[in-house]
This record gives structure tokens, C-alpha cells and sequence, in this order.
């Protein structure tokens, strides 16, 4: 569900942060504390055949896909059954996300591309990433002057695609964008394992934190425990 928080002040947004930040270091967790084994654990995502992660590795779209389904049980929101297939031309279905990639694209998570091309094993870069991760996650309409106070804190803020700009405020505002020790978050390279790891991860803590930390009156958005 989409909640809008075009009045949200600014004010009561920076004051969050460092609320946030506090409640993250001295709420207990029993979730692992490095980020490959939490996804896992939580069985989000998977090692290789040989037993390997691989966090170098590029995520492909049907990759985020099938991450997706799992993390958001896509297959339970509206649309999901919607009768009838979505037409892909580049995913049969023997395709191994078949059935990920219908759930996708009847949510309206990710769309395919002209001529009904889903382009399943394409790279995506993080830019395109995290944008779709909070589509998933639950967009915050936050207004123009909002999303340009959270991600004018990040050096290269400048390099985020326009269309991209208020979904990728609603990740860097739940800390599901890894960054470097400049602040950096290079929305154009490619999306790793090892970043989508670490956003997992991020979702999960915010799971268990939010709900303590957030009354259900609260005008701040939190994460996704109303949807």
C-alpha cells in the first residue's frame, strides 16, 4: 500500500534519523549480524551450487525478480492472480522464474520492455535496483523539497537518473542503500549480490525495530509492517 506524505516537514524528518540510528544500536537482534548470512538465514537468497555467494556477482532481472516474490510475497498482493498469463516472448515457461516474473509484472512491481520482452538475464544497475526495490517495498510520496534534503546528504547525488530520484529517496531514507566511506552511492554501476544482500539485510532489521519504535499513530513512515 502507498502512503502519501507530501506534508511531511522537514523538520520532523531530519528529527528521525537520529532516532532511528539510536533504536538500531540498542534494539536486541536475533537475526545474523553479517548481511549474506541474515538473507540467507531468512532464506531470501541462496548460495551457489558449490556452496559459494559470490557478492561480486551482478544481479539480473530475473534475479531480482525472484528476490522480490520472496521477500514482499508478491504472490499475495492485489493482481497477483489476475487469470490469464502476462505474453514474454524471452521467457518461456520452463524459464526458472517463470512464474517470479508473472508475479512482477501483474503487480506492476517491474515492467518488460517493447515487443513483450522481459530481457531476463539483463544486468541492472543500482539505480534501476533500488528503485524497484522500493516499489516493492512501498513508495513514500515524499514532496520534491523532501527528497531533494535526503539525497543532497550524498556526494554524488547528482549521477541519479530524475525518474529515479523519489524511489531512491525512499531507500536511502530506510538505509537500504550501501554507500562508501565518502557517502557515495554510484546509482549507475551495476547492482551485486553483495548490494542486495546488504538491502535485504536492512529490510529485516527494520523489521524488527520498526514496530517498537514507531506507535501506530506515528506520522513518520516506517517500514513495512501497515502493508
Amino acid at each position: 500500500m502507498r502512503r502519501v506524505f507530501s506534508t511531511l516537514s522537514l523538520l520532523a524528518l531530519l528529527q528521525y534519523f537520529p532516532a532511528a540510528v539510536n533504536a538500531q544500536q540498542t534494539q536486541p537482534s536475533e537475526l545474523p549480524s553479517d548481511p549474506v548470512e541474515r538473507v540467507i538465514a531468512a532464506k531470501l537468497m541462496s548460495n551457489y551450487p558449490d556452496g559459494n555467494f559470490y557478492a561480486e556477482q551482478i544481479i539480473s532481472r530475473a534475479e531480482l525478480a525472484s528476490i522480490l516474490v520472496k521477500t514482499f510475497n508478491l504472490d499475495k498482493r492485489e493482481g497477483a492472480d489476475k487469470p490469464g498469463v502476462v505474453k514474454v516472448q524471452d521467457v518461456p515457461p520452463s524459464h526458472w522464474a517463470y512464474k517470479d516474473i508473472q508475479t512482477v509484472l501483474k503487480t506492476g512491481i517491474m515492467k518488460g520492455y517493447r515487443k513483450n520482452r522481459f530481457f531476463p538475464n539483463q544486468k541492472i544497475n543500482r539505480a534501476e535496483a533500488f528503485s524497484i526495490l522500493a516499489q516493492a517495498h512501498g513508495v513514500f510520496q515524499f514532496n520534491d523539497e523532501t527528497v531533494q534534503t535526503i539525497i543532497a546528504q550524498y556526494p554524488d547525488a547528482g549521477t541519479i537518473p530524475d525518474w529515479a530520484k523519489k524511489s531512491m529517496a525512499t531507500a536511502l531514507y530506510e538505509r537500504f542503500i550501501n554507500t562508501d566511506e565518502q557517502g557515495n552511492i554510484y546509482p549507475l554501476n551495476p547492482m551485486s549480490r553483495g548490494d542486495m544482500a546488504y538491502a535485504l539485510s536492512q529490510f529485516l532489521e527494520r523489521q524488527q525495530i520498526t514496530a517498537p519504535l514507531l506507535p501506530e499513530d506515528s506520522p513518520f513512515p516506517g517500514s513495512s509492517r501497515d502493508r
